[in-house]
């Protein structure tokens, strides 16, 4: 199992006016609380992300393993929580487990983007997913029928066979689409928001294709699903975190910093990001009351950043909580030689390994920050895998959930993305935006 480590996150010599670790038990009641609304959710099948250890993968391995062996590619055109999962795991396993198909995730209209992703495939020997809930996500779909006129134009007897559509069950347009042109099609579920969609069709047919292990992320899963059934505190990762981050934004850190010191969990971070800001970032509480909640996720990389952030995060505002990731055993190694014996400004490095170094960076990152008084956690996975991602994910869909409920707000809504998205649409001229182009004249007068 992956290791969480919270002790520096509570009261030491270093920290005094650290949460102290007799206040949790305070606290006692509120988990009860949290803990008893996250049941009944289930129970009214709301948290859907809950029972995907167990979903079943048959269908999805069966059209992989249909798809003609010319296929090498896949680019998966989507955003947000369409696409960071799928990023995340990809570059965090591709090295890894030495995967020998690729793919792209295509997650913004820069044009020049499209372009790179274009330029960097053969369209011969590549798939394309399209994946949007709604199938009205003016970026997904603005991607969609650029590569669309693309294929038909160049493929037009099997253009079909190169796209498939992952999207709602039964409704919306990609649907109508889908049953006109006979698509594969992979579903989108109602009861799994974007942001905790990674272990469902939208981030496992991305996955497969490559070939990873996608029962092994789900076995990952329930593995952290059962260690984060119990309300003791010591014993339930997801639930100390999250009573720590909740307690540590009353006090004013309002930052939250996730720092792996691995390349391959550098988009990990970015998965964390969305999720944490967009479930925890609220005007509103459940009572509709005014409250402005949230703690804003930050990601840095170890050892980048200990040359461009570390200085800010130990001597700059104390407004920060902050999350160190460390691998213990990596598929790949390097001896560093004794190049220089003589000289003893790099003769200590001589004979050392590459990931010893590296992990006594994250250590030594660790002291830095507790000597200068900032509290730390540490997640540490035994090695990249499957299943160690499959817990990591687990833990902190649960995690971002219990804490939205001691922080009592939505935490599976997104209401402040919608002003975003009509003003985008009153923009670029869809029908029925009359009013909010109008509304949006005055602003460029501003």
């Amino acid at each position: 199992m992956i290791e969480y480590n919270y002790r520096k996150l509570l009261a030491n010599k270093y920290i005094p006016k650290a949460i102290e670790a007799d206040k949790l038990d305070a606290y006692a009641d509120k988990v009860a609380e949290a803990d008893n609304d996250i049941a009944l959710d289930r129970q009214a099948n709301i948290l859907g992300f809950y029972g995907l250890p167990e979903y079943d993968t048959s269908r999805i391995k069966y059209f992989i393993q249909k798809l003609p062996e010319k296929f090498d590619t896949m680019v998966v055109l989507g955003i947000g929580g369409s696409a960071l999962g799928n990023k995340a795991l990809y570059n965090a396993l591709k090295t890894e487990r030495e995967l020998k198909k690729r793919l792209f995730v295509y997650d913004n209209v820069d044009p020049v983007f499209l372009h790179e992703i274009l330029s960097a495939i053969d369209l011969e020997r590549t798939i394309f997913n399209v994946i949007t809930k709604s199938g009205t996500t003016a970026e997904t779909m603005a991607g969609y029928m650029i590569l669309m006129d693309i294929l038909k134009r160049k493929f037009p007897e099997d253009y079909r066979q190169r796209m498939i559509i992952t999207t709602d069950r039964e409704k919306g347009f990609l649907r109508q689409v889908i049953q006109k042109e006979a698509y594969e099609s992979f579903i989108v579920p109602d009861n799994v928001g974007g942001r905790f969609s990674v272990l469902t069709d939208v981030g496992l047919v991305s996955s497969a294709f490559v070939g990873m292990d996608i029962d092994a992320l789900l076995l990952g899963a329930g593995q952290m699903r059962q260690r984060c059934s119990g309300l003791d505190l010591k014993e339930n990762p997801a639930y100390m975190n999250g009573l720590l981050h909740y307690l540590y934004m009353r006090e004013g850190k309002n930052i939250s910093v996730m720092m792996p010191y691995s390349n391959s969990l550098y988009d990990f971070a970015d998965w964390y990001r969305q999720l944490w800001a967009e479930s925890l970032g609220k005007r509103y509480d459940r009572k509709n009351r005014q409250i402005y909640v949230g703690q804003t996720p930050v990601k840095a990389l170890g050892t980048t950043d200990q040359h461009s952030q570390v200085q800010l995060y130990t001597e700059g505002p104390n407004d920060k909580v902050f999350t160190l990731m460390q691998v213990q055993r990596f598929q790949h190694d390097y001896q560093i030689p004794n190049l220089h014996p003589e000289r003893e400004e790099v003769s200590y490095l001589g004979g050392k390994m590459l990931s010893e170094l590296l992990n006594a960076e994250c250590f030594a990152t660790e002291i830095a920050l507790t000597k200068a008084g900032r509290p730390s956690c540490m997640i540490s996975l035994p090695e990249i895998s499957e299943r160690y991602l499959g817990q990591a994910i687990m833990m902190y869909e649960i995690q971002t959930v219990f804490t939205g409920k001691l922080l009592n707000i939505n935490p599976l809504d997104q209401p402040g993305v919608e002003a975003g998205k009509i003003a985008t649409y009153a923009l670029m001229g869809k029908q029925g935006f009359d009013k909010e182009r109008e509304e949006i004249e005055t602003f460029k007068k501003l």
